[in-house]
C-alpha cells in the first residue's frame, strides 16, 4: 500500500469517528433537554411544530409531516390538538383551495418562547455549573461549527431531492 493511501485511510477513520462522536453526543444532548419538563404537559412533537411555524411561518400539514419526518395522521392529530388550544389557527390557501394553511397564534408563540427559554436557561445553569469559561466558549465556537454543519447538510439534501425531480419529470 502506497503511504498516502494510508493517511487517506487515517484521515477518514478520524472523520468517522468525529462524525460517529457528534452524532452520538447530539443525540444524548437532545434526549436531555427533551426529558426537561414542559409546560402544560407538551410534547416535544407539538413544540417542534409551534418552532417549525414561528421559524418558517405560514405551512401545510404536509409540510409539517415532512419537516418532522413522521406520517401526516400523526401531524393531523397535534394539529388538532394545537388549534383547540388557540396555538394555530388553520385557513383555506387562496391559490389552491384543497389546502390548508397552517399558521402560529400570538398565544402559540408566546408559549413557544416561554417553552424556549425555560430550555434555555436550564441547559444554561448546567453549563455554567459544569464547564470552565474557557469550555463555555469551545461549546460557543462548536454550536457555530453545528449550524455551519447542518446548512451544508440541507443545501445537499435540497440538492439531490431536486435531482430526483428532475428525473422523474424525464421518465
Amino acid at each position: 500500500m502506497l503511504p498516502f493511501m494510508n493517511s487517506t485511510k487515517t484521515t477518514l477513520d478520524n472523520t468517522i469517528d468525529t462524525a460517529t462522536q457528534l452524532h452520538r453526543s447530539s443525540l444524548r444532548l437532545l434526549r436531555m433537554v427533551r426529558a426537561l419538563p414542559a409546560e402544560k404537559g407538551f410534547s416535544i412533537a407539538k413544540l417542534s411544530v409551534l418552532t417549525q411555524l414561528y421559524q418558517e411561518g405560514v405551512t401545510t400539514a404536509t409540510g409539517l409531516a415532512n419537516y418532522l419526518r413522521i406520517r401526516p395522521q400523526s401531524v393531523t392529530r397535534m394539529l388538532a390538538d394545537l388549534e383547540q388550544d388557540k396555538y394555530i389557527k388553520r385557513r383555506p390557501n387562496d391559490a389552491d383551495r384543497r389546502q390548508t394553511l397552517i399558521e402560529i397564534t400570538p398565544s402559540g408563540t408566546k408559549l413557544l418562547l416561554k417553552e424556549g427559554r425555560g430550555q434555555q436557561e436550564k441547559l444554561a445553569q448546567i453549563i455554567a455549573t459544569s464547564m470552565t469559561p474557557s469550555e463555555q466558549e469551545m461549546l460557543r465556537l462548536a454550536a457555530k461549527l453545528m449550524d455551519q454543519l447542518t446548512l451544508e447538510a440541507e443545501v445537499q439534501i435540497a440538492q439531490k431531492e431536486k435531482t430526483k425531480k428532475i428525473s422523474r419529470a424525464k421518465s
